[in-house]
């Protein structure tokens, strides 16, 4: 292969990455209002036939729905009291909405544990004269334990992870509604339209605005859905939102003033989060500094000292 030939291949194989380079970001872009418009399609088909059928309750509207489907989840739900709403609210809050998740969540905090504590065990009987019965004991409660705990940490990741972009992008997409309500827009078709306008750069924040219109277009009650917007978010910003719209309209006060005082109130919070982490920066750095940097430079500074005293010179 000669020396042109390379040539051009290199020079196909850079235009080829750099046109993926170029077209990539807008598909992603598409896929992502694509997925959006989903998400909200079905929501408002959802509530379209609940309030065709003459249930306007949303939390009714949720409940016939798993009753329908999950008998034996609302049978645990009895025996545990709270815990199976507070199950379903977390399911909600991780942006798992299919109504079988709470009943594969126990499903899974049962079955994996005796897979784990089975498959330790198998394997710590293969190793013989390793390990006495009391450690091969401890191992499989740790297994069995750690498969346990596994779904819930999991769960709780990423509902912090969720609530962590919803506050840090929700003052911006507050400061654009609050431009739309000022503009003479309805807030119904504010909050829908500034959910499109941000899906490009929070596709969960989007989601959680569009379901909110949807419910707000599509129900009766506007306090409803603004408690079922929080309670879904889980976030402080959300419930921020949702407890001072639920005010200024049982009050009669003005919309934008209080969605001013949000909106300062979220940027100094994000703010202070920010100074936070730049605050504790410092000792999170002490061990690594002392584990990978200090040796290094140790032994740039004193090995040639070192070598002079061995060797002389």
């Amino acid at each position: 292969m000669g020396n042109e030939q390379i040539v051009v291949i290199v020079s196909a194989i850079a235009a080829a990455a750099s046109f993926a380079a170029f077209a990539l970001p807008f598909l992603n872009r598409n896929e992502k209002k694509q997925h959006y418009r989903d998400v909200i399609s079905k929501k408002r088909k959802d509530l379209f036939n609940a309030t065709k059928e003459g249930q306007s309750n949303l939390n009714a509207d949720h409940a016939n729905k798993a009753k329908e489907s999950l008998a034996m989840f609302f049978k645990i739900q009895k025996m545990f009291g709270k815990f199976g709403e507070q199950l379903r609210d977390q399911m909600l809050q991780a942006g798992i909405r299919d109504p079988k998740a709470p009943m594969y969540f126990l499903l899974g905090r049962i079955i994996l544990p005796i897979f784990l504590a089975g498959y330790g065990l198998l394997m710590l009987n293969k190793i013989e004269n390793e390990f006495t019965g009391s450690q091969i004991f401890i191992m499989v409660i740790g297994l069995a334990a750690a498969g346990f705990f596994l779904p819930s940490i999991l769960v709780k990741n990423h509902i912090q992870k969720r609530q962590q972009e919803i506050n840090l992008n929700f003052p911006d997409a507050l400061d654009m509604l609050l431009i739309c309500v000022q503009g003479g827009i309805g807030l119904e078709q504010a909050v829908d339209r500034i959910a499109e306008e941000i899906t490009e750069i929070s596709e969960t924040l989007a989601e959680e605005l569009g379901i909110l219109s949807a419910e707000m277009g599509l129900l009766n009650d506007r306090r409803t859905a603004l408690m079922d917007f929080a309670r879904r978010v889980g976030s402080g910003a959300a419930k921020s939102f949702a407890t001072a719209m639920i005010q200024a309209e049982q009050y009669g006060t003005s919309v934008t003033a209080a969605m001013n005082i949000i909106s300062e109130d979220l940027r100094d919070q994000r703010m202070q989060e920010a100074e936070r982490k730049a605050a504790s920066l410092p000792p999170k750095m002490t061990v690594p500094m002392i584990v990978f940097f200090l040796p290094g430079l140790f032994y740039v500074i004193l090995g040639p000292l070192y070598l002079k005293f061995k060797y002389g010179g």
